[in-house]
């Protein structure tokens, strides 16, 4: 039995033992008058002993059963092949999975590899087998157990409420320990890129030129390491695209909350907001198709130097696929802002611009501050558009009109092919995400203090 035919299995069970729960307690308690709890928290209680138990079983099953069959299929290897070193073993054995599944194996099919593959295949079956089996009965085993508890007296509410609980706790622990692990993994990977590369040529060096020499007569291996040049591209795209996506993005959203008409709303909110759901890359061709070639046709009319790919088209582009985050968020905070706020202001003989500059835009600071820095966000982590309309030059310049690089762009072009995980060329990279993590988490910081002088004002 498969994984999804299981899961669906589960959930029929697990409606069931709702309905059995619920029954059972009216039946023991002989109606809802005489129950501790309401009927619904029984049956959810039968719930819980019916999906917890397995789901833990199948979890557990999923992380461990890879390496029990891996070492099952080496054990069953001749002496030659079991004490092969680690990485032609892994090769061997991912051979021998290929050829269980009928994939294709590019070294030759030995009769040794063929009975691997035909133990692995039955070493699979029977682990779903037994899987299946074991949560099938741990799943009627557990709906047995919760129905048999309830009596009138029985405190379901708490079990529940307790179990919810657990449950919300460790989701959050989840998500903070994979923000940590991505946080330590980056940093490990960093200081084996600074024992290499010193700090402060990093920080301070003005040259970005990553290529590393393998051989001492090699041409045009710089191997400088400077996070200047990147850092200037990155906020000058990024500033670029802020001064297009938030004054259009802001008075969009007061348009639409205070003049627009309900009708009109209803159509150009949807409308603004299908430009979020358009790819990137489509962005890309965009701006490298018509808004570069526009610039720098512009530029030559007046007498401008506008390279093929500058930082102007790319913040252009990026300002208008920000355009509908700063808007919606906008338009949220305009509209959480309490409506005796905006009476009260009428009432008092203020025109609709005074109401809206003096108390709905100074009440609705705090959300348009994050909905902001979220776009910021937004911006410094854009891939494609940079790309494909600023280029790759790692150029020291505040002239939006020369082309420019990011460390986003950076980062991916440090990381795509076949790469030796242990040169300074590839560690960059996450030298780089260190960085990047850094000036984020920075943006943040200054916001959050934005926010939290404004809210005390008007709360």
């Amino acid at each position: 039995m498969n994984t999804l035919t299981l899961l669906t299995l589960l959930a029929a069970f697990a409606l069931g033992a709702f309905y059995l729960g619920r029954r059972r307690s009216l039946l023991a308690g002989g109606g809802a008058r005489t129950l501790h709890s309401l009927p619904g928290y029984y049956g959810f209680y039968v719930v819980i002993w019916c999906l917890i138990p397995p789901l833990g079983l199948m979890l557990g099953w999923q992380v461990f059963e890879p390496r029990v069959l891996t070492w099952l299929i080496i054990e069953g290897l001749p002496e030659s092949m079991s004490s092969l070193p680690q990485g032609p073993l892994n090769l061997l054995l991912n051979d021998i999975r290929n050829l269980a599944s009928g994939d294709l194996v590019v070294t030759e099919v030995s009769e040794v590899m063929t009975q691997a593959a035909d133990r692995y295949t039955a070493l699979l079956s029977s682990s779903k087998f037994w899987l299946s089996t074991m949560t099938i009965m741990l799943a009627l085993a557990g709906i047995s157990l919760a129905t048999l508890r309830i009596t009138p007296a029985f405190r379901a509410r708490n079990k529940v409420e307790s179990t919810v609980q657990m449950i919300l706790i460790v989701a959050s622990s989840i998500a903070i320990l994979t923000t940590v692990g991505i946080v330590f993994s980056v940093l490990f990977e960093s200081i084996r890129f600074f024992q290499r590369v010193p700090l402060d040529e990093f920080l301070f060096g003005l040259q970005w030129s990553p290529q590393m020499a393998i051989r001492a007569d090699q041409v045009g291996s710089s191997g400088a390491f400077g996070f200047i040049p990147l850092l200037t591209g990155t906020l000058l795209i990024t500033a670029i695209a802020m001064v297009v996506a938030v004054p259009i993005g802001l008075m969009t959203a007061v348009y639409l909350t205070e003049y627009a008409k309900p009708a009109f709303r209803s159509v150009a909110k949807p409308l603004l907001e299908v430009l979020a759901g358009i790819p990137t890359v489509v962005y890309g061709f965009f701006a490298a198709i018509q808004v570069a070639p526009f610039i720098r046709d512009s530029g030559g009319l007046i007498g401008l130097d506008v390279a093929s790919e500058s930082a102007l088209a790319a913040g252009i582009v990026m300002g208008i696929m920000i355009i509908p985050l700063v808007s919606s968020l906008s338009d949220d905070a305009i509209t959480a802002v309490p409506a005796a706020m905006r009476d009260g202001s009428l009432a008092l003989g203020a025109t609709r611009s005074e109401t809206v500059k003096q108390v709905m835009l100074p009440a609705a600071l705090p959300g348009i501050v994050g909905g902001v820095l979220l776009a910021v966000s937004r911006a410094i982590g854009e891939t494609m558009i940079v790309v494909m309309a600023a280029g790759l030059a790692a150029n020291l310049t505040a002239n939006p009109l020369e082309a420019v690089t990011t460390v986003t762009v950076q980062i991916v072009t440090l990381l795509v092919g076949d790469q030796e995980f242990d040169s300074a060329k590839t560690l960059a990279a996450f030298a780089l995400g260190l960085m990047l993590f850094l000036v984020t988490l920075v943006l943040n910081v200054i916001g959050l203090r934005v926010v939290r002088k404004y809210r005390e004002a008007y709360e």
